[in-house]
């Protein structure tokens, strides 16, 4: 696995306020689905992308088909889809998202080329990585399902 920095990490996921979810899923049990929807009741804005559901309605947004028919800014997408794939979504993300903060591959997903591509443009690459995990990690979530994280708190 990648290794970064957990400062790092957590300021990615401090300053980001709105997530493109590429290739998430309207299935409850799938990964894209349930990470795009912990990430909304985190209070990020979850932008659905899958071509194969644009029109419905997920997390309090229309699925887009293409991150072309977002309006509006994006800080981070998020890339739930094959390393092969991660090409030609990064072009379009750095095309339209003047103001992209990161490119967020999901676990088992990694492009050298793509992410030396959208470094070279300043934006942040995270590979091999899942928000929703390092966000529980960093922020103490996991001490509740009985993992040691690390974090003292006195939330419960």
């Amino acid at each position: 696995m990648t290794s970064y920095a957990d400062d790092h990490l957590r300021e990615i996921l401090k300053r980001t306020r709105t997530i493109a979810v590429v290739g998430v899923s309207m299935n409850s049990v799938r990964p894209s689905y349930y990470v795009a929807r912990y990430l909304s009741l985190k209070g990020y804005r979850v932008i659905p992308v899958n071509p194969g559901h644009a029109g419905k309605r997920l997390f309090g947004e229309t699925v887009r088909a293409s991150l072309s028919e977002i309006d509006g800014p994006v800080d981070m997408v998020d890339i739930f889809r094959k390393s092969e794939a991660v090409p030609p979504i990064v072009e379009e993300a750095l095309k339209l998202f003047p103001d992209l903060q990161t490119i967020w591959m999901q676990i088992g997903v990694e492009h050298a080329e793509a992410a030396a591509l959208a470094e070279a443009r300043g934006v942040d690459v995270i590979q091999n990585r899942c928000p929703k995990i390092e966000y529980q990690r960093l922020f103490g979530e996991l001490r509740m399902g009985g993992f040691a994280t690390g974090i003292i708190s006195s939330k419960l």
